[in-house]
Order: structure tokens, then C-alpha cells, then sequence
């Protein structure tokens, strides 16, 4: 555990050092899945029961869908990036993805085949990834920081990597690189409509 515990702090201080870099990139394509994974759970949206519809709100390790004209509240975002699918018909298709796994949901190495099952078939419009790029490895996506064994070296950014990022969630989904932007985005709610 120690090799992780390292790793943890080192990441931590690598997002402090450059997550008040901006960073964009564009990268991802169309392509679609199967079923769900961990659903994201509709809250009313602020307006009360008058409001126009109630938000879904995906927290860490989760995915979840708004239909056409719906919002997605990501919570919390702070070490986490989200993953916004926009589909043709105008619904969207969301991930939370966290750096470190929160029990009973998907961890950063499943958190994309969880997405790309919920959007199966669908025609995809755009995919957009928000949050601390800089604290984000793109290998994440394929082998999360908890099954790193002692004595393993767990990747650590030195620097933010945008179009890795764009390009690993562009294969994770199966989608074209020129669909997906990534943005470094501030701490905070995330609210996509």
C-alpha cells in the first residue's frame, strides 16, 4: 500500500501544481453500446416541481442519461473529470469518472465501458470531458489507481495531457478523436443541458 499512498500524494500535489492550467483539445468519434451501468439518480432541478424538468445527478463512479431537452448535475467535481455524451436526438449520456474508486461504483478503468454500454447504438453528436485534467493520467482510463500492486510505479502527470485524455476516452467509447473536447474546469457542480 505504500507504492499507492505515494502515488496518491504525488498526484495530488501534480493537480495542485498545474490544475490552474486551462487546457483544451479535441479528439473522439461516434460509435455505439449496449445497456447501462451504475445509474445516475433525477433530483428536481432548481425552480421546484415548476421547473422544466428534474436534473439527473451522476455522482463519482456512476453514469447516467438525461433524455432530450434534460440536464446532468455532476456533483462535486474536484479530482474528477466527466464524460458528457451528446447524442444526435439531444439527450446526454454521462460519466463521473474519480481518481480513486468509491465503494460499490465503477472505478476510472470501467467508468468508459459503463458509458459506452449505456449509449449502445445511438448516433453520437460530441463527447465533452470537463474536470482536473491536470491530475489525470490518460492510462487511468485503462488500469486504475487501486490495482496497482506494491512496488509498482503508478503513473503521475507532470504536466496536463488534453489530447491524451481525448484520445484514450475516444477509444474507450469507440468513438472518433474529432468528436471529443476535453476543458480543465474550475472545482465545483458541473451542470450540462
Amino acid at each position: 500500500m505504500n507504492a499507492i499512498t505515494s502515488a496518491i500524494t504525488a498526484a495530488a500535489a501534480a493537480a495542485l501544481l498545474v490544475g490552474a492550467q486551462p487546457a483544451a483539445a479535441t479528439a473522439a468519434e461516434a460509435a455505439p453500446a449496449p445497456a447501462p451501468a451504475s445509474a445516475g439518480v433525477a433530483v428536481q432541478a432548481p425552480g421546484g416541481a415548476h421547473g422544466r424538468t428534474a436534473a439527473v445527478r451522476i455522482t463519482e463512479g456512476q453514469v447516467g442519461e438525461a433524455a432530450r431537452g434534460g440536464t446532468l448535475l455532476y456533483p462535486s467535481v474536484t479530482s474528477c473529470l466527466t464524460v458528457t455524451v451528446r447524442l444526435r436526438d439531444g439527450g446526454l449520456v454521462g460519466a463521473h469518472a474519480s481518481l480513486f474508486q468509491v465503494p460499490g461504483e465503477l472505478r476510472s478503468d470501467r467508468i468508459l465501458s459503463g458509458l459506452k454500454q449505456r449509449v449502445g447504438g445511438r448516433a453520437v453528436r460530441a463527447v465533452e470531458v470537463r474536470g482536473a485534467v491536470g491530475a489525470w493520467d490518460p492510462s487511468y482510463f485503462t488500469k486504475a489507481i487501486e490495482s496497482y500492486g506494491d512496488g509498482e510505479a503508478v503513473p503521475v502527470p507532470e504536466a496536463p495531457d488534453p489530447g491524451g485524455i481525448a484520445a484514450a476516452v475516444a477509444a474507450g467509447l469507440g468513438q472518433p478523436r474529432a468528436v471529443v473536447t476535453v476543458q480543465d474546469v474550475p472545482d465545483g457542480d458541473q451542470t450540462v443541458s
